[in-house]
């Protein structure tokens, strides 16, 4: 019998803020220079749907930080693992900026956020170790393939994975961009499995481009000359990431399938990182392209319209969703292949192929 790494639990949080397009209208949006731009707001905003289509995006309340969001999704998957949570062996909680909270300008990640969680989850045990990673947008499915490392060496038998963000805290108002990101948490239990079922976790594959692609996502000053210089924001160049993306998510992809041993004609879905519907589209087509296939209808369930590009947060967030029924049209089955994908800060990529 073989020990298989399978995902027994999911949960997310979906923060109550909503906030839609039409309340960017009073935004004063500049160029990168300081200067206004060329367009009104309204343009700005139906030029900015129709190729992210993005309709509205949800936010935390302002007494809640990442931990928190984490800790909501976390205490559900655990739930919904049906585990003690005393026999869990890793926490593995994946962001980009800790705990930032309103009207500050510091992220804290003292402690660690994953402790933050392990504290509010009120867990006893000293042998259930914490950590967080920084690994870009990509950061939680990373999470899952060091917890199948974990399971495959022996060391672990229960593991925590958590991704989750608040992306509206570092966001520059004056930056049409800012209108991409938003908050959210997804959690999963990723457990050894014994049994000649051939489910769980069947492949992955990683890599991380920085000779020329390290700087793609930074830090960076407002648009807004007028402000503080020790401010920083959440910056991205968008059209050298979408170019980057088009190129090497599809390749990582199938380098993950190819390893799997699976053919593409038993993958159902891909749960790829909410960042740009027309990128994520172009990304299918251009991954099915590759095995001389056309791409089926249905198989890229999407979250975006409604809950925006919450980083780490929106692989699992859907994931949780889908499985629930709660994304119109999408289901998942005992037995269907899926893969998970995401391309983030680094430059990183990661895809997992999976057996549910």
């Amino acid at each position: 019998m073989k020990m298989r790494s399978v995902i027994t639990g999911t949960g997310c949080y979906i923060p109550t803020i909503i906030k839609k397009n039409s309340d960017f209208l009073t935004n004063q949006f500049l160029n990168e220079d300081g200067t206004p731009m060329e367009y009104e707001n309204e343009i700005v905003i139906e030029k900015f749907k129709a190729i992210t289509g993005i309709e509205e995006r949800r936010y935390a309340t302002l007494d809640l930080n990442s931990s928190d969001l984490g800790y909501f999704a976390a205490e559900k998957a655990i739930e919904d693992a049906g585990i003690n949570k005393e026999e869990l062996d890793y926490i593995i909680l994946a962001h980009n900026f800790g705990d930032v909270k309103n009207a500050t300008i510091q992220s804290d990640i003292l402690p660690s956020l994953a402790s933050r969680v392990k504290y509010r989850l009120g867990i006893k045990n000293p042998n259930c170790v914490a950590y967080d990673i920084l690994f870009g947008c990509p950061g939680w499915i990373q999470g899952v393939i060091q917890a199948e490392a974990f399971i495959k060496a022996g060391i672990a038998k229960k593991c925590l994975v958590i991704g989750t963000e608040t992306l509206s805290r570092v966001l520059d108002a004056h930056d049409r961009d800012s209108m991409i990101y938003s908050d959210g948490g997804g959690a999963c239990i990723v457990e050894a499995v014994e049994g000649d079922a051939e489910t769980g976790i069947l492949s992955h594959a990683t890599q991380t481009d920085t000779f020329d692609e390290c700087y793609y996502l930074f830090f960076g000053k407002s648009f807004d000359k007028t402000e503080g210089s020790d401010v920083r924001y959440i910056k991205m160049f968008g059209r050298k990431i979408y170019e980057y993306g088009l190129t090497n998510v599809p390749l990582a992809m199938k380098t993950a399938l190819d390893k799997s041993g699976v053919d593409i004609s038993e993958v159902k879905k891909v749960f790829i990182h909410q960042a740009n519907e027309k990128m994520d589209e172009a990304i299918i087509k251009r991954f099915y392209k590759l095995y001389k296939r056309p791409t089926p209808p249905g198989v890229m369930p999407m979250s975006i319209h409604t809950l925006g590009n919450s980083s780490v947060a929106t692989v699992p967030t859907l994931f949780d969703m889908v499985k629930r029924g709660e994304i119109e049209n999408q289901e998942l089955h005992k037995g269907d292949v899926v893969i998970l994908a995401s391309v983030g800060a680094g430059m990183n990529i990661n895809a997992i192929v999976y057996r549910y």
